[in-house]
């Protein structure tokens, strides 16, 4: 489903009589698990969390179980998404999957724990690296400024970034806004590569990983470590994001919005979700 703005004004702190506090209601339909892609949905690309979606955040936690997943490692999550977040007792209820799934972190008394992670091997790396390298000098694209690394070794994802990690947002949506120069790079890493999963991803990012290796697969992996069935959970993201969530079995739910950030800080959180 995809929508351009919420439409109701049933408040989020004011479910339906009855509802469960460890429950979300969406429609007629009662969930106990929403997911969020954070880059471009909880926060502008690499971009840290503002204080309004932080507190918003915070009161959801009160409410429902959260988890957020990205393509990002976990230093990105600490920078851009803990670093402005309450800390409280409302982050048991937090669930954060860095490399679309392949690592999971989860909070307790003691901090924040690593609890799964699906690491390249020494052999794999060093080939993914080569053929990157390689891949980036035949496509033959001039850089003219470069704001630190291009590309980052995240353990069980490498990724690509074109103008560099800490590139700024209005520089990266100029660089590549229809994707042809990340497709190209891409099309040569598929044929030197094949064993490995290349997606585009952000706005001038390529991500290596294993095959299978998506949103979807974080999906599976939050089903399978928090015991919450996936008809239980709804997806939030932007369109890019959603359709690597299309590959979930029905009654799997996600929602994709045109303008998330907004739609999200003016209704998601106040309002019940569109139905």
């Amino acid at each position: 489903m995809c929508f351009p703005a919420p439409r109701r004004s049933e408040r989020v702190g004011d479910c339906v009589a009855g509802l469960k506090s460890r429950e979300f209601r969406v429609g007629s339909i009662v969930k106990k698990l929403i997911v969020f892609d954070l880059d471009g949905t909880l926060a502008e690309s690499k971009s840290s969390l503002d204080s309004e979606m932080s507190r918003l955040l915070h009161e959801l936690l009160a409410i429902v179980k959260v988890a957020v997943i990205s393509g990002g490692d976990w230093p990105q999550f600490e920078k851009q998404f803990l670093s402005n977040l309450a800390h409280d007792e409302r982050l048991l209820s937090l669930s954060l999957l860095p490399t679309s799934g392949t690592k999971f972190y989860r909070y307790d008394s003691a901090g924040w724990k690593k609890i799964h992670s699906e690491d390249f091997t020494a052999d794999e790396r060093d080939k993914i690296l080569s053929a990157l390298t390689k891949a980036i000098g035949v496509a033959g694209f001039k850089i003219e400024k470069m704001w630190g690394e291009q590309i980052e070794d995240r353990g069980s994802q490498i990724t690509f970034s074109a103008l560099g990690q800490q590139a700024p947002l209005e520089e990266k949506d100029k660089w590549d806004p229809d994707v042809s120069k990340r497709r190209k790079i891409k099309s040569i890493l598929e044929k030197s590569i094949p064993e490995f999963s290349v997606r585009t991803g952000g706005s001038t990012s390529i991500d290596i990983t294993n095959p299978g290796i998506d949103k979807a697969y974080g999906i599976r992996k939050l089903r399978d470590i928090l015991g919450i069935s996936i008809n239980e959970m709804i997806f939030i993201g932007d369109a890019c994001t959603w359709v690597a969530t299309t590959t979930l079995p029905k009654p799997w739910e996600s929602i994709a919005f045109r303008s998330t950030i907004p739609t999200i800080r003016s209704g998601l959180f106040k309002q019940s979700l569109p139905v």
